[in-house]
């Protein structure tokens, strides 16, 4: 790879949502330049193959356990690839899942989409490692005294963490600590710290995230940055902040959106949008799930979709927005979903597909100068570049901001 060259600075991003100034932020924050060095008046071509943020959905437990129809197992896996490039485990990694009997841990579920994530080269993150609500804390824990209680939890920080080393790009740690938070109450408010801990034990790399729920909506905002701050202070070594998006009604709001985006950005930890679902928890959806979407709902469906996208991927403490599902037959809110259960598209489908695809997406042409170089701004990833009969795949990362091409 050639010498880094910087960019130079660009107009600070706006306050106000409007949606030439949401474009602008997405100019600063997640472009980048290529410069190409060839012949002099040679065309150059940039073909994105890949985006660094990311773009993700659920891993769907029933695609790999063989509940899904072979049919629609392959067509999962199919539109999967086609429009995602992260992952994240839906249930079989939950602990109350793994180990539903002390002592009889089932990898077998998790190990399979590992392995075909690795196949296709999709990050995943580890949902999660705890989840202290206690009715997703495992039944055979819960009599144990203090001391069994704090060793078997050591025990799957520090197996989970080895086991996988290197296979989960992150994880969450303990889920929805704000909601409820079982392991702190039965061993006290370090247990968070240690847990972090031993799961660095495990795996020095491993990468640590918060996550919780109703903080999009500015709710739980305020209790979620005290916690991170006390969580924080007391040593445990967290690595990034996740914030769900399950608890929109029929709408979300925007400036709340914003406002918390901005509020969670001050504590200089990557965010990403962790579960994503539209129309949400707060919908009459959740309890009707039965019940379809008149054509004027999917059109304000994929509005709201478009209008969410946009914010998060224009906020720059934003790393990557997740889906809680795509797909009717294997999503909690199956309303929310983009595909119908016969796989056809609904409209939030084609305006996913705008905007990751077609609006946020580099192709470009261009002829270089007299001395043989060609400039290309580029959304950040991997792309394909060509010239002159030569060509080369080149990651252009967010954290450098240019990379210079030879290709003479």
């Amino acid at each position: 790879m050639g010498p880094i060259l910087f960019l130079a600075a660009l107009p600070p991003a706006l306050p106000a949502l409007q949606a030439d100034e949401l474009d602008d932020a997405i100019l600063k924050h997640r472009t980048g330049v290529l410069v190409v060095r060839t012949a002099p008046g040679a065309t150059v071509t940039v073909e994105q193959l890949r985006h660094e943020f990311w773009f993700g959905a659920t891993i769907a437990t029933g695609v790999f356990t063989g509940r899904a129809r072979a049919e629609d197992a392959a067509k999962w896996k199919e539109v999967f690839l086609s429009h995602f490039n992260a992952g994240v485990i839906e249930s079989a990694f939950k602990w109350h899942e793994m180990e539903k009997e002390r002592g009889r841990v089932d990898y077998s579920v998790v190990d399979s989409m590992l392995e075909w994530a690795s196949a296709h080269e999709i990050p995943v993150r580890g949902h999660c490692i705890f989840w202290g609500i206690p009715r997703y804390v495992p039944e055979w824990l819960k009599p144990l005294g203090d001391a069994p209680v704090r060793l078997a939890v050591r025990q799957r920080a520090r197996s989970i963490a080895a086991r996988y080393r290197g296979q989960f790009a992150e994880y969450d740690l303990n889920n929805e600590m704000i909601h409820g938070n079982w392991f702190e109450e039965r061993l006290g408010a370090e247990i968070t710290r240690d847990m972090a801990r031993w799961v660095k034990e495990g795996d020095p790399d491993a990468v640590l995230y918060f996550n919780d729920y109703d903080i999009l909506t500015g709710r739980r905002l305020d209790d979620y940055l005290k916690h991170i701050r006390t969580v924080l202070s007391s040593g445990a070594p967290m690595d990034g902040i996740g914030v769900q998006g399950h608890l929109h009604g029929d709408e979300f709001e925007e400036n709340e959106l914003r406002r918390a985006l901005d509020a969670l950005a001050e504590l200089k930890l990557p965010v990403r949008i962790t579960e994503f679902n539209f129309p949400g928890q707060r919908s009459k959806y959740y309890k009707q799930r039965e019940a379809r979407l008149s054509a004027e709902e999917e059109s304000a469906k994929a509005d709201a979709l478009r209008r969410y996208f946009r914010i998060s991927f224009a906020h720059p403490a934003v790393t990557g927005i997740l889906m809680w599902g795509f797909w009717e037959g294997a999503n909690w809110i199956p309303q929310s979903s983009l595909y119908r259960r016969d796989w056809s598209p609904t409209p939030a489908a084609e305006a996913y597909r705008r905007l990751v695809f077609g609006e946020w997406w580099t192709r470009a042409e261009v002829k270089a100068d007299a001395n043989g170089v060609a400039a290309v701004r580029a959304f950040f990833g991997t792309h394909r570049v060509r010239s002159g009969g030569r060509e080369a795949m080149v990651a252009l990362p967010k954290r450098e901001g240019a990379r210079l091409v030879e290709l003479q």
